[in-house]
């Protein structure tokens, strides 16, 4: 996985860059994790059992209205300004208060600033009681970092709309695990009118001040559609970039997925990538427990000739897990984003092609 702002900020594609986050965001799991895993590495069930028990009591934050004052950080890297500025248009458009993060525009390194510094630009807005909501400038790396030491003391009574993808997805795994936050996995500030168009900004404005149930319909055209077993199932709609979920396992941020609908989507990586991380969720046994798999943006996805695709290789490891699988949603690193809560009950019809989401917000 690797962020496309990266390509927008005139940074090179290639695949050294994503061998290397791949390998930091692994490290940090075998840091946050390792434990955990080498005592269930042999064993399924007792990796099962490791995982905390699920969220019973889901807290949603109420819905913004205009002049609420939202916050914009930086947990991972640092966001491009004219980028930046397009998004926070979008925002104050709607009749919000835009603030930042002392540190959103910070460097270090590939960083947004040190990991006190996105830590302390992140707790501020999660305790600050005049905030309504939480938007992420952008993804790159970074949030692993310092997912483990957020202050959650006050987000239960003082619930916050959360919104963000890709290197997001572990502030949402932790949210949900400890407080039962419903977050929002959904573009980030720093915006891109070629990638996400009026279409997009509307699904992030609805899912946010709304309480319209969220619906996503199978798009033919992205690479995951081919991928489908029929059903129908509910559950809590879990999950978020694969990479970052595979490199969670046996940390504070992956979530219990029993009963659940798994989403996943990423961005550059190439077929065998998809096939070794789901090949690792199996042998841990999480896809075993899962109700159905929601399938968002496969997106820059490229392998070698004559080897399988990338839709190949997802119905090749998902389609005898004995649940609906719905593939094609735009949900995710490509054109089109839409925008759905994560920790909300959610209904996938793989024959309709149709992801159903209650409201992430009250």
């Amino acid at each position: 996985m690797r962020d496309p702002e990266f390509v927008d900020e005139g940074i090179p594609r290639g695949g050294g860059a994503a061998l290397s986050r791949r390998n930091m965001l692994r490290a940090g799991a075998v840091a946050a994790g390792g434990t955990v895993l080498a005592a269930s590495a042999g064993d399924p069930a007792q990796a099962a059992r490791a995982v905390p028990g699920r969220v019973r009591t889901p807290v949603r934050a109420r819905a913004l209205v205009p002049g609420d004052r939202v916050r914009v950080v930086s947990p991972g890297g640092t966001p491009n300004p004219t980028l930046m500025a397009r998004g926070i248009e979008i925002l104050r458009g709607w009749g919000l208060e835009v603030e930042l993060g002392e540190h959103v525009y910070a460097r270090y390194g590939y960083l947004a600033g040190t990991d006190e510094q996105r830590l302390a630009d992140l707790d501020d807005a999660l305790t600050d009681p005049g905030i309504r909501a939480v938007f992420a400038a952008r993804g790159g790396y970074g949030t692993q970092r310092i997912v483990d030491r957020i202050d959650l003391s006050r987000l239960r009574r003082d619930p916050k709309v959360v919104v963000g993808f890709s290197d997001i997805t572990s502030l949402h795994g932790r949210l949900w695990r400890e407080v039962g936050l419903v977050g929002f996995y959904g573009p980030m500030v720093n915006w891109s009118d070629t990638r996400t168009g009026p279409e997009s900004a509307e699904a992030w404005r609805r899912a946010v001040m709304t309480t319209e149930p969220v619906v996503v319909n199978r798009d033919p055209a992205e690479t995951a559609a081919p991928v489908l077993v029929p059903g129908r199932a509910t559950g809590r709609l879990l999950g978020g970039c694969l990479t970052l979920l595979s490199t969670s396992l046996g940390a504070k941020d992956f979530p219990d997925l029993d009963g659940a609908i798994l989403f996943f989507e990423d961005v550059d990586e190439a077929p065998y990538s998809y096939d070794r991380m789901l090949t690792e969720l199996r042998r841990v046994g999480v896809l075993g427990r899962v109700a159905g798999v929601a399938i968002g943006q496969v997106t820059n996805s490229v392998g070698n000739p004559g080897e399988w695709s990338a839709a190949e290789v997802l119905t090749d490891r998902l389609s005898d897990l004995g649940v609906p699988v719905l593939g094609g949603l735009c949900l995710g690193h490509g054109n089109g984003q839409l925008t759905v809560p994560l920790g909300a009950r959610a209904t996938i019809d793989a024959v309709a092609g149709t992801l159903t989401v209650e409201p992430g917000v009250r």
